[in-house]
């Protein structure tokens, strides 16, 4: 038998080369966001318009990896123009302070006094509030759920300030704060908003109430799933009320008022814009491995060291949705904009236009689908003068009319109709208004006639 010096047995193999296994979503989205960034918390605002653009891969993402979207825009040289005032933060922190005062025996009079009639009133002394502090997000959650389980088994009047609910964005967890929980003794859990917009005549701002019902409506969200397991596990059943209590400065004084706000509607939405989420860990996938939204802060932890255009290509490999709506809800809004009008897009026009225009993508589609009627419209015939086959025109190349071209719009598109439609009956008014009535012109030097 020959053996060779460099035979080895089998069992002394250098083993295969194991695959390497993918990074967990944690880690994932902590080098999305940069190593020894901490994540930026979602708020129930920044949570309902998420749920009012679902389609929008790019912010889901970045909310989920908790990247601050200002910072990243302002890197970006677009910096967002909304935000609140410092100003208006402590006038609300003010206002705030003087509605839970005494206990919040000021917004529990405003909350039973909305109540159905026959409801006992709360007693003083004997409004139970507890203690909700805990560490980390995880233990407050705990202890807020523990929290509103023994005040609906006390049977009795609870006020929770600020407790803290866990709600599931896209596959990951996420934190919301209402301004407070109040629990009734029938064993109803009602949301508390206290804004600092006023309610003049007992009406405010219709835009403003809307956007706090749908903030409203994400605490809701939040509480039905704590409820279901307090109903499930606890001694009495529990339900988060539908109308929520909105507590606003009574006219242009400091005074409190409150209104009763039915979100039926908003809470509907909500869960089903939250379910068309893609999950965050699929969009994470989907992207290429050194993708990163790291700014390079330097050493003040505030100025960016990366370079704009490096930046904008990693924001770019996520796809967006972009709305008008989103100038008053999205720190990229401006960033999204710029690049939705660069490639010409329907969306900057408005959601109901991008509805209404069907197939149609581009602004320069619908231009040269509404002037190709119009052109054909205009075109002399055939076998007009000037405009047959000769020396100075060609006779043109023949064209099978069965043929179908292929740079030719779809003709069954309604959008597209509608809009060949338009341009018709615009062409038609131009043609019977006749030429336009020639202005009058001065001399040169002479003073123009002016009402003096």
């Amino acid at each position: 038998m020959n053996v060779f010096r460099d035979s080895r047995p089998a069992a002394a193999a250098a083993p295969s080369a194991r695959p390497t296994p993918p990074p967990s979503l944690r880690q994932r989205l902590t080098e999305l966001r940069g190593p020894g960034i901490r994540p930026r918390a979602l708020d129930a605002r920044a949570l309902a318009a998420l749920a009012a653009n679902p389609g929008c891969r790019r912010r889901a993402l970045l909310d989920g990896a908790g990247v601050d979207k200002g910072a990243l825009a302002q890197a970006l040289g677009s910096p967002a123009g909304h935000g609140q005032s410092r100003f208006a933060l402590a006038r609300g922190n003010s206002f705030e302070a003087r509605v839970k005062a005494d206990g919040g025996a000021e917004l529990l009079r405003l909350l039973h006094a909305r109540l159905p009639s026959g409801t006992p009133a709360p007693e003083e002394g004997e409004v139970a509030a507890p203690d909700l502090a805990a560490a980390g997000p995880e233990g407050r959650t705990a202890r807020t759920a523990l929290a509103l389980r023994e005040a609906t088994a006390a049977g009795g009047w609870t006020l929770l300030d600020h407790p803290l609910l866990a709600v599931e964005v896209a596959g990951s967890p996420a934190y919301v704060e209402p301004d407070a929980v109040v629990v009734r003794p029938d064993g109803v859990w009602t949301v508390v908003e206290i804004k600092s917009f006023p309610m003049i005549d007992g009406a405010a701002d219709a835009a403003k109430v809307g956007a706090a019902a749908r903030q409203a409506a994400v605490y809701v969200h939040a509480l039905e799933g704590v409820a279901a397991q307090v109903t499930t596990h606890g001694e009495r059943p529990a339900r988060v009320g539908d109308r929520v209590l909105l507590v606003c400065p009574q006219d242009f004084s400091n005074l409190p008022t409150a209104a009763a706000v039915d979100i039926r509607k908003q809470l509907a939405t909500t869960r089903r814009q939250l379910a068309r989420l893609t999950r965050v860990d699929e969009i994470a996938a989907a992207l290429p491995p050194d993708t990163t939204f790291d700014l390079h802060l330097a050493d003040d932890g505030r100025t960016a060291t990366r370079p704009a255009d490096e930046l904008a290509a990693a924001v770019e490999t996520v796809d967006a949705a972009y709305a008008p709506e989103c100038l008053a809800a999205c720190e990229l809004a401006f960033h999204c904009r710029g690049r939705s009008r660069e490639r010409g897009a329907v969306e900057t026009l408005g959601r109901g236009v991008r509805g209404e225009l069907g197939s149609l993508r581009t602004i320069d589609e619908v231009l040269a689908a509404a002037a190709e009627r119009t052109a054909d419209a205009a075109a002399p015939p055939v076998d007009a003068p000037g405009c047959g086959a000769g020396p100075e025109h060609p006779a043109a190349p023949e064209h099978d009319p069965e043929a179908p071209d292929p740079a030719a719009p779809d003709d069954t598109d309604p959008a597209l109709a509608a809009l060949r439609r338009a341009a018709r009956l615009r062409a038609e008014a131009l043609a019977a208004a006749g030429p336009p009535v020639p202005v009058p012109r001065t001399a040169p030097g002479a003073e123009d006639p002016v009402c003096r």
